[in-house]
């Protein structure tokens, strides 16, 4: 027997409730907020400074930083990873806002899980995957700074 269109529209709207439900649970009402409206998730083409590192877990993410006085004035990410891999790309780039070098080289990936608050325990290899590749285009800003490269 075949599901009606509105016995199907019924099961998708409980199942997208059920999904809800389920991402306030794993994430906290401030991850949960984020996971429904990512912030910075886009590429930068101007960024002054920007890694790419792959994960143990296959997701891949990259960090663009652009700086103005040796601070950063926009940061974003970019990952194909899952939900709780983009959660950490968009509260990594909230956090390196304002930074200076030296600043984004002493996060951790416990602060990153202390801004986000609520995180997966099986998914914590994502925060420590987001302060990695931060520090990758840290480190390659600074190198560039070093060498006189202009972008």
């Amino acid at each position: 027997m075949a599901m009606t269109d509105e016995a199907f529209e019924l099961w998708v709207k409980q199942l997208q409730q059920q999904s809800f439900v389920d991402a306030r649970e794993v994430f906290g009402e401030k991850g949960f907020e984020r996971w429904l409206n990512p912030r910075f998730n886009q590429p930068m083409p101007d960024a002054d400074s920007s890694a790419c590192v792959k994960g143990a877990c296959g997701d891949t993410m990259e960090i663009f930083l652009k700086f103005h006085n040796n601070r950063v004035e926009k940061a974003s990410y970019k990952t194909d990873g899952c939900g709780s891999s983009a959660l950490c790309g968009s509260f990594t780039a909230e956090l390196a806002h304002g930074k200076s070098p030296e600043d984004l080289l002493e996060l951790e990936a416990k602060d990153l899980l202390r801004a986000i608050g609520t995180f997966p325990e099986k998914d914590k290899h994502c925060a420590t995957l987001s302060i990695l590749v931060l520090h990758e285009a840290v480190n390659n800003y600074m190198i560039k700074q070093v060498s006189g490269i202009k972008r």
